[in-house]
C-alpha cells in the first residue's frame, strides 16, 4: 500500500530528519513525503537538510517540499544583499537580512559557510524559490502555515500560506477539506487531538523540534495520511536558538 508521510518543520536539524525518515519512515519509492516547509533556521544543518530533500527527489523517491516563511526570508536576504552596494569597502546589513537573523538566519549562514546572504550558492536558493506553496492530497489541503478565510479566494494568498498564525476553517469554502499545516509550535497533546478528533479542521502537526527543554515539545512528527497514525521523533541535534 502506498503510505503518505506528511512531515512537518525541520528547522536546520538534518540528524533528527534523516533518522526519522531512514530508521522510521522507511519508505519507498512509491510512498509520497511532503514536506510542510521550514527546512532551515535556528538548527546546526539547514545545509544537510536541504540536501537530504535534494537526495530524495535525485533518488526518484516521490516528494513534495513546500515553502515556509523562513525560505522567504532566506530568498529575500539573498536577493537585497545581491543588490546591495557597499560604501568604501563596507556593507550594512538590509533590514530583512536583520529581521532573518533574529529568527535562525545566522545558524543558516553557518551551515553554509558563508559570510552573508549573498554567499549561499544559488542553486539552494533556486531551490527555495521555486517551492509550492501548497498540495492537495486526498481530502486534504497541506500548507505552510494555513490559509486566509478572510478573503475571496484563500487559495490565492500566498503571503498567508507562509505567514498566518490565526484563522477559522471554512471547509466548505474548499471542498470540504481538512487544512493540515505547520509553522506554530503546539505541544502534543494537542496535535493528538487534532489528529484524532474529527470535529477539528485542521490539524497542526509543528511540534517545536527546536524546544526539547519544554514538556510535550522538541520532536518532529510524521502523519501518516491513510492510516491517520503518526510517527515521533525526538531531537537528535545540538540546538542552541531557543526563542
Amino acid at each position: 500500500m502506498i503510505k503518505k508521510w506528511v512531515i512537518p518543520d525541520i528547522h536546520g536539524c538534518e540528524k533528527t530528519l534523516r533518522t526519522l525518515v531512514e530508521n522510521q519512515i522507511k519508505p519507498n519509492k512509491n510512498d509520497h513525503l511532503i514536506f510542510l516547509g521550514d527546512y532551515i533556521d535556528r538548527g546546526p544543518d539547514s545545509k544537510g537538510v536541504i540536501d537530504f530533500i535534494m537526495e530524495l527527489q535525485s533518488n526518484d523517491y516521490t516528494v513534495t517540499a513546500l515553502k515556509g516563511n523562513h525560505e522567504d526570508y532566506c530568498v529575500r536576504a539573498f536577493e537585497e544583499d545581491k543588490k546591495h552596494r557597499g560604501f568604501l569597502g563596507f556593507r550594512s546589513k538590509s533590514k530583512i537580512q536583520k529581521e532573518w537573523e533574529v529568527h535562525g538566519g545566522i545558524q543558516t549562514m553557518e551551515s553554509f559557510d558563508a559570510e552573508s546572504p549573498k554567499d549561499i550558492p544559488s542553486k539552494y536558493i533556486d531551490w527555495m524559490r521555486e517551492l509550492p506553496y501548497y498540495v492537495e492530497v486526498d481530502d486534504f489541503i497541506i500548507v505552510h502555515a494555513g490559509l486566509n478565510f478572510k478573503v475571496e479566494n484563500p487559495m490565492e494568498d500566498e503571503q498567508s500560506m507562509l505567514w498566518i498564525r490565526d484563522f477559522k476553517v471554512d471547509r466548505q469554502r474548499i471542498n470540504n477539506k481538512k487544512v493540515i499545516h505547520g509553522h506554530v509550535p503546539v505541544n502534543l497533546e494537542f496535535i493528538d487531538l487534532s489528529i484524532n478528533n474529527p470535529d477539528y479542521n485542521f490539524i497542526d502537526l509543528d511540534n517545536g523540534i527546536y524546544f526539547d527543554d519544554r514538556a510535550g515539545y522538541g520532536n518532529l512528527l510524521a502523519l501518516e495520511l491513510g492510516t491517520m497514525k503518526y510517527t515521533i521523533q525526538s531531537l537528535m541535534d545540538e540546538v542552541k536558538y531557543r526563542k
